[in-house]
C-alpha cells in the first residue's frame, strides 16, 4: 500500500464525515510532520519511526500515519478503528464516494501541492474534546469541528 493510500484512509476514517476543508486540514497537519521527519534522525524518530534518509514525501506520509496516538484508527483498541476497517473495505469494493475524495486530497499531498490551512500544525484534536496535552494551549486553526497545534518541535 503507498503512502497516499494510507493517507486517504487515515483521512477517510479520521475526518471523512466533515467538511472537505477539514479533511484537507487533516492531510497538511500529515505533510507537516513528514516534512519535519525529514529533517534530521531525531525528529524522524519522533514523526516518522522508521523513515530513512531519502525517502520521499509520499512514503513518509505512510509512516506518519501510523505513529501511535496521531491517528486512533491505526491503534487496534480505537473506536475509529472500525472507521478504518470500513474504509479498507470500501477500498476494495470501490463504493465510498468520500473515499474517493480522500484519495485526491491524499494525491495533491503526497505531491506537496496542497496548501496548509492550519498554520504548520503538528497536532490536533476534535473540537467537542479538550485532550489534556492541550490545556493551555493556543491552536493554530479550527477548520471544520477540528482544533489544530503547532507544538514545538525540540
Amino acid at each position: 500500500m503507498t503512502g497516499a493510500e494510507i493517507l486517504a484512509l487515515t483521512l477517510r476514517a479520521e475526518a471523512g464525515g466533515r467538511p472537505v476543508r477539514a479533511i484537507e486540514a487533516v492531510a497538511a497537519l500529515a505533510v507537516n510532520r513528514a516534512r519535519l521527519a525529514a529533517m534530521d534522525a531525531a525528529t524522524g524518530l519522533r514523526f516518522a519511526p522508521g523513515a530513512r534518509p531519502g525517502l520521499g514525501l509520499a512514503a513518509l506520509l505512510g509512516l506518519v500515519c501510523r505513529v501511535p496516538f496521531l491517528f486512533g484508527c491505526w491503534m487496534p483498541r480505537n473506536p475509529r478503528r472500525r472507521a478504518l476497517l470500513l474504509a479498507m473495505q470500501a477500498s476494495t469494493e470501490g463504493t465510498d464516494t468520500m473515499l474517493e475524495a480522500c484519495r485526491r486530497i491524499a494525491a495533491r499531498a503526497a505531491a506537496g501541492a496542497l496548501p496548509d490551512p492550519t498554520g504548520g500544525a503538528t497536532h490536533w484534536h476534535a473540537a467537542d474534546e479538550l485532550p489534556g496535552w492541550a490545556l493551555g494551549l493556543v491552536p493554530t486553526a479550527e477548520i471544520g469541528g477540528l482544533v489544530f497545534y503547532r507544538l514545538p518541535v525540540g
